[in-house]
Order: C-alpha cells, then sequence, then structure tokens
C-alpha cells in the first residue's frame, strides 16, 4: 500500500464504519425492512473479504440437514456470474441445469458437491428467491451464504466464519483493510466457526477473544481436510503416482492456505501463482501458467476446486490435478444439534401459530 492510499483510504473506511453502524441501526429498530421466510433460515457469512472456509462449511451444513430428511437449499448471489440481477437455479437438487457463467463459480461448486442433497438459487435478491424456492420446489429449509451483512433477509440462525488465519483482516475496516464491518457486530452471531484452525497456532487465543467479543456465543473449531486428489475431468488419482515437482495456482480469497495444503501433502511446488479471487481464466492465462510452471521445472500443476470449475473447457498440455478438501468440525455432535434445534423451534413456532389462528 503506497503513501497515498495510506492517507485517503482511513478516511473513507471512517465513513463506511458509520454507514455500516447507520444501517444496522435501521435495521434492528424497523426503519429499514427485513422479511421473513415461512420456514427456517440458517445464514453462514464472516466479517473480513476474502476466502474465511464458508463454502465448505455450507456444504457441511447442507448435507447434514439433508441426512435429516430436510429439503434444502442454498441461497447465494453468485458472485462474478454474468446477469448478477437475474435469478439463476443452478441447481433442483437433483440436476445441474447451467454453467459457471451463469451460476458463478462457488454456486456451481455447491451445486455439484451437494448434488442430492440440496438445491442451488444464484440471485441477489435472497428473499424472492427464497419464496419462489418454498412455491416451486417445496423448500423446507435455507442455507444463506455469506448472508452475516444481509440483514434484509430474516435468520433463525447465524452463524459466522472466522479464518484462524487473519481473523481481523489487518484490524481496519474497507476499503482500507478488509473488515466488512467492526468486529463488535459477532454479538449478533449465534455461534462462531474457527476454520483453517490447522494452520495457525493461536487457535486457543482466538478462540478466548472470540467469545469476549461475541458475548460468550458458543465457538467451534474446524480444520480443512485433503479428501482427495483428481484431475480436471474429476478422476481420482494418488499422490504417490505423480510426477514431481509440481506448479500451483489458484484464484481463491486465501490462497497461502491453498498452497500450505498442497504442501502438508508432500507435494513439491517449484512454482506458485495467486490470482485475484472469483479470476475468470482466458486461453492466455491457461498458457502463460503452463509457460511460467515449466520455466520454473515443475511436470504437473495442480489448483482449488473452485478454479477447477473455470478450467474443464481448458487445454493442458501439463497435467493439471484438483485438490479437493472437506472441513472436520471439532464438537460436530453439539454443532449438529444446534442446527437441528433450529428447526425444531421453527415447527414449534408454526404449530403454535396455527392453533392460535384456529
Amino acid at each position: 500500500m503506497n503513501s497515498i492510499q495510506t492517507l485517503i483510504l482511513p478516511p473513507l473506511s471512517a465513513l463506511y464504519n458509520l454507514v455500516t453502524r447507520a444501517r444496522t441501526v435501521l435495521y434492528s429498530k424497523g426503519t429499514f425492512k427485513a422479511h421473513k421466510l415461512a420456514v427456517p433460515v440458517i445464514s453462514v457469512g464472516n466479517i473480513t473479504t476474502g476466502g474465511t472456509g464458508k463454502t465448505p462449511l455450507v456444504e457441511w451444513i447442507c448435507r447434514a440437514l439433508a441426512k435429516e430428511g430436510a429439503k434444502v437449499c442454498v441461497l447465494t448471489r453468485g458472485y462474478g456470474r454474468e446477469n448478477p440481477q437475474t435469478r439463476v437455479l443452478v441447481s433442483d437438487g437433483s440436476n445441474i441445469l447451467v454453467d459457471e457463467k451463469q451460476a458463478g463459480d462457488e454456486p456451481l461448486l455447491l451445486a455439484e458437491r451437494l448434488k442430492g442433497s440440496a438445491a442451488v438459487i444464484s440471485h441477489a435478491d435472497r428473499v424472492a428467491a427464497g419464496q419462489w424456492a418454498i412455491n416451486q420446489l417445496g423448500v423446507e429449509i435455507f442455507v444463506l451464504d455469506d448472508g452475516f451483512q444481509h440483514l434484509r433477509l430474516e435468520r433463525d440462525l447465524d452463524i459466522v466464519a472466522i479464518d484462524a488465519t487473519n481473523p481481523w483482516g489487518n484490524g481496519h475496516l474497507l476499503p482500507y483493510g478488509r473488515l466488512r464491518e467492526p468486529v463488535s457486530g459477532l454479538k449478533r452471531a449465534d455461534c462462531l466457526v474457527i476454520t483453517r484452525a490447522e494452520d495457525s497456532r493461536h487457535v486457543i487465543a482466538l478462540r478466548k477473544s472470540l467469545e469476549s467479543v461475541s458475548r460468550q456465543r458458543p465457538v467451534f473449531v474446524s480444520q480443512m481436510r485433503t479428501s482427495s486428489l483428481t484431475t480436471i475431468a474429476g478422476q481420482g488419482v494418488s499422490i504417490e503416482g505423480l510426477t514431481q515437482p509440481f506448479g500451483a495456482f489458484c484464484a481463491v480469497g486465501n490462497p497461502e492456505s491453498f498452497f500450505s495444503q498442497v504442501e502438508r501433502l508432500g507435494i513439491s511446488c517449484v512454482f506458485k501463482k495467486a490470482l485475484a479471487d472469483h479470476h475468470r481464466y482466458s486461453k492466455g492465462d491457461v498458457d502463460l501458467l503452463m509457460d511460467e510452471a515449466a520455466g520454473a521445472g515443475a511436470k504437473g500443476l495442480i489448483t482449488t476446486a473452485k478454479d477447477a470449475v473455470k478450467l474443464r473447457s481448458c487445454s493442458f498440455r501439463l497435467p493439471c490435478y484438483v485438490l479437493e478438501i472437506k472441513i472436520s468440525i471439532d464438537r460436530h455432535e453439539e454443532f449438529l444439534q444446534m442446527i437441528l434445534k433450529t428447526l425444531v423451534q421453527k415447527n414449534e413456532e408454526k404449530e403454535s401459530a396455527t392453533s392460535q389462528h384456529l
């Protein structure tokens, strides 16, 4: 960050702080209307920009709910997609209906991972998308992706993901820092999930800090685990059979976490490249990546599952592999029971309202 940015950005962050606080107050007082859906809404969000491990957490929650027999739907904005103001049914729960350009990279990845478990809808207006899904798909519970600041839609459970490797950005609000709102906003959360604990030595201290700032909300700890290694086409491969060294590249919010995950597998990387989050690859990008990796001595490439959904139509002269990850949550049974309690409470509210009406 240069000296001009250091002078200009702090005042803009102060203005952003005022606007953010005012917006939160106006919603809390009812001046801005928050809309309630007829079925439970579980929000998974964060307080910083960039990747905090929300997508694997959303996937875990959806799978857990589906196992309980609930008809689940993910509501997401679908960042980076074409025509962002339109409603796109990415998956009806059984079939993938659109491509990455229409859906967005993360929604398509979720739709593929959750095929048979949850529908996925991309729409900036998540209230309208939710109402449509109830009427057309018979959805019984929503998981609101990246929803902590989406105050227009009421939620029954607010879960916030905190990246252990960089929990507070640089401690400043946008645009000077990475905080989307003041840390005090965590008081609105129902629980917090520390992600990427495997990459930090300060998890115990972070947990105590989160308990304090959130007024003793439950704090769960999670790690990102490698689930498999595949080709771009999705065929499983064995690490032992790969010809090393590799070039690693990605376009995600926390590239260092990906690079660390690769190295923990025992994969030697002679080339690393991080592009902007949600970057859409051109043929020129792919050719340049291969040239740079090969020039560094790499015998193959490795990337993330989020990147892979945008690369399947590309041609690689170096073999390209995909690191698949999943989230592992400590005290997962307690976490699950908290989620299921949301379903029970909502059903009890509906039954009470029905009896009173009769």
